[in-house]
């Protein structure tokens, strides 16, 4: 970290030296005071970037035995309580999990070998006991779990997981259940991948004040954590056997996992690779008939209902090879039957039907296209309060869009902070630059408007156009350079440029553009070369570092991997408070100490006394607002695992924070600066428009750098467009509570990858034009 303060040094000295030098030749009797205005404001923010890029205190200190241990306590709480509610929206208890039985694969060449593996595996997924006594008994407590599409192999590792959590004893490890859609084994390794996916999914541990710096790295470094890995085969074909061979060369062969996979994209990842060292490999029988009908007839409600299942009971017995017994041998077909079928007033019957059905595929498929419209009109039917109710119709358009998008980028993962790639202004770099220029030069008018009514009815002061036509394109100008220059940071290979030198190289490319405006102007009044150049670089100054300090706080201003997280809360509020007090209490320090030292120059009229009162205001504002920014990031809610909507609602929270720290940071240090001239109209005028100028550059600057403003953005041009609703959010969730999708961590997936091919391949519903329900939803819930 030194390397960093010396940087941030070494540009303030540079810098200064260069403001001196060029003021000192253009008026040489100002160069005193031209000397101490610069050295004061070099000082305030040499100081804050030091603050900015402040070392942990807590890096390089190893978590405690006993905060891992609390630590696999909390996860394990989280990770049961997540898959409990999952688990009930997927009606995987109600009224019992389907009977399907598991036992060793007879595939040759995907099993290890049989001394290291041990006896042959056989189980049933809806005995829970016998389902962790099985795996315990395990060698190596490593299994892969195949099977054909539909197969249930999710629905395994969900209650594996549940049932290893039930009678967990505090040495053996916590099932984590992941997705491997999201493991790229080119951009990092399995271990980090490990760490990120848990710290996203399961932010709590990331509080250090609690769990320590180095918590979720010694669970997985002591075997404390089980790997529930789902969904080899959702990674891209090329990739398989590479995250095969990764788990292999990374991973302690005798550390326990799960890994979950279609059997033969698996065995084509075998074959190019290798098999998983030390692990039993099971597959599932057919689903029995018998069992099926069972388990549909104890969903559907006594009464007539269950007479057309006493109807396809005696088809399938008069055709036990037939379309409907092979369809139901699937345990996806039995969930679809009952979603269509035991949960609305549906006929079974009807699959027995040759003539419309004539192949399992075929009665797949129906169920496939009836899912969406049996759900959603069922909530239509019943409404009591607490719920929202969408149309059937445009709930499926919505769902045949979102399908078709995660089909064109190879993905089974509806992350909300990528939904701006949607969006063609928003897909490149170099597009994003454009709109954010666009913004800028239509909230600069309306900024400095608000700015000029509110100095009419305080000073009665005049309008001054030359003063805001040089800060409109300045703003929008610097804008749109910093951006370029993100986008361009953004475009290279990672890692080629280190995270700090590209803030600093974003934040002189916009000092430069700032600076260009003042530079033409200043020639164009006669001031000569050197004159010009004097004035350009002091704007520049001026703009420049409130601008990095802005980046520096917030990271490089385009969209993050993954969002961010923080709570505003007050725990561990003892801990914190003494370093948010010092935090605070230095920066008001420094500001009265600047502004003091400007006291006796001859561009600040003003005593020492209101110096050092000015300044301590100001630099309180800042002090409190990069230690408020702090705190926010550093809290985490330990009640609730993450959600789409608790992520969402937690990188909003810090955008909006961050965003007002970056209006402080940029906007505060020219009202300091001319805080001790008077108040004299023309002068509080021209300090205005600064601020405003700086303010919405340093706000547009950190809000760039957080996902939530683009998910808005892209969710409101997608509902313009009648392609999504404009309550996204809600949308999701109810579709979640209904069963079409599923969620995992703060990602959605459709709930059977089969259903988002169907959608995918469909056509989309066209919109209706008889009266009907609108798209916004109405209060109502579904029974």
């Amino acid at each position: 970290m030194r390397w960093r303060w010396v940087l941030t040094w070494l540009v303030c000295v540079v810098v200064t030296i260069g403001l001196v030098a060029l003021w000192a030749r253009a008026v040489p009797e100002d160069a005193a005071s031209a000397s101490s205005v610069v050295a004061a404001v070099v000082g305030l923010f040499g100081v804050m970037a030091m603050w900015a890029w402040r070392r942990n205190p807590r890096h390089g200190v190893a978590s405690t035995p006993v905060q891992v241990t609390d630590a696999a306590r909390i996860l394990a709480r989280l990770v049961r309580r997540q898959w409990r509610n999952e688990a009930a929206l997927r009606q995987l208890f109600d009224p019992a999990p389907l009977p399907v039985v598991w036992e060793d694969c007879p595939l040759l060449r995907v099993t290890d070998h049989r001394q290291l593996i041990g006896d042959p595996v056989t189980c049933r997924a809806d005995q829970a006991e016998e389902l962790a006594a099985t795996f315990r008994a395990l060698p190596r407590r490593r299994l892969v779990v195949l099977g054909p599409a539909g197969s249930g192999k999710t629905t395994f590792a969900v209650l594996l997981t549940l049932a290893l959590l039930h009678d967990r004893d505090v040495d053996e490890p916590v099932p984590v259940l992941l997705s491997l859609a999201s493991f790229d084994p080119s951009q990092e390794t399995v271990g980090t991948w490990l760490r990120r996916r848990i710290l996203a999914d399961y932010p709590q541990l990331a509080d250090t004040d609690t769990f320590g710096p180095s918590a979720v790295a010694d669970l997985l470094a002591d075997g404390l954590v089980l790997p529930v890995l789902d969904a080899l085969d959702e990674c891209p074909e090329p990739g398989r056997a590479v995250v095969l061979r990764a788990l292999n060369d990374t991973l302690d062969p005798h550390a326990p996992l799960v890994l979950t996979c279609r059997t033969d994209d698996y065995a084509a990842a075998v074959a190019d690779a290798d098999v998983l060292a030390g692990a039993a490999v099971v597959s599932p029988a057919p689903v029995r008939p018998d069992d099926a009908i069972a388990l549909l007839r104890l969903a559907t409600p006594p009464g007539p209902r269950q007479e057309p299942w006493d109807a396809l009971v005696d088809h399938l017995a008069q055709e036990p090879e037939g379309a409907a017994a092979r369809a139901l041998a699937s345990p996806l077909t039995v969930a679809l039957a009952r979603a269509v079928y035991a949960d609305a007033p549906g006929d079974p019957t009807e699959l027995g039907d040759p003539r419309r059905f004539p192949t399992a595929e075929a009665i797949e498929h129906h169920l496939l296209d009836a899912l969406v419209p049996t759900l959603f009109a069922r909530a239509h039917r019943t409404s009591p309060a607490g719920w929202h109710r969408w149309d059937p119709h445009r709930a499926r358009r919505y769902l045949t869009f979102l399908a078709r998008g995660l089909e064109a980028r190879g993905t089974y993962e509806l992350a909300w902070w990528q939904l701006y790639g949607w969006v063609t202004a928003l897909a490149r770099p170099w597009r994003r630059a454009a709109v954010w220029g666009c913004v800028t030069a239509v909230a600069m008018p309306l900024w400095l408007g608000s700015f000029y009514v509110l100095l009419l009815v305080a000073a009665d002061a005049h309008w001054a156009p030359t003063e805001a036509l040089m800060w409109l394109p300045t703003t929008v100008v610097s804008v749109v350079c910093m951006q370029c220059v993100a986008s361009w940071i953004a475009e290279r290979p990672s890692g080629s440029i280190a995270p700090t030198p590209a803030l600093v190289l974003i934040g002189l490319g916009g000092a430069l553009a700032a600076s260009s405006p003042f530079f033409f102007v200043e020639l164009s009044r006669g001031s000569g070369v050197w004159g010009a150049l004097g004035t350009a670089a002091t704007f520049a100054g001026l703009y420049g570092f409130p601008a990095l300090m802005a980046l520096l706080s917030a990271g490089l201003p385009q969209p993050p991997g993954q969002p961010q997280r923080g709570a505003l809360a007050l725990r561990h509020w003892r801990q914190r408070l003494p370093a948010a007090a010092v935090t605070v209490l230095g920066v008001t320090l420094l500001g009265g100490a600047s502004l003091a030292a400007l006291a006796g120059g001859s561009l600040f009229a003003s005593d020492s006394v209101t110096a050092w009162a000015h300044g301590m205001a100001f630099g309180a504002g800042m002090g409190v607002a990069q230690a408020v920014l702090g705190w926010v990031r550093s809290t985490t809610s330990p009640r609730e695992f993450t959600t789409p909507k608790t992520s969402l609602k937690a990188d909003r929270l810090i955008a909006v924070v961050n965003g007002v720290t970056g209006v402080v940071l940029t906007g505060v240090p020219i009202v300091a600066l001319n805080s001790g001239a008077g108040v004299q109209p023309y002068l509080i005028w021209q300090m205005l428009i600064g601020v405003a100028a700086l303010g919405l550059t340093g706000g547009a600057l950190t809000l760039a750098a957080y996902a939530w403003p683009y998910y808005c953005a892209a969710r409101t041009v997608l509902a313009v467009r009648g392609r999504l609703p404009w309550r996204l959010q809600t949308f999701l969730a109810d579709a979640h509570r209904l069963g079409v999708l599923r969620q995992v961590g703060p990602v959605y997936q459709f709930r059977h990858a089969r259903l988002q091919h169907r959608l995918a391949g469909a056509r989309v519903p066209a919109a209706r034009t008889a009266p009907g329900p609108s798209d916004a939803p109405v209060r109502g819930r579904v029974s």
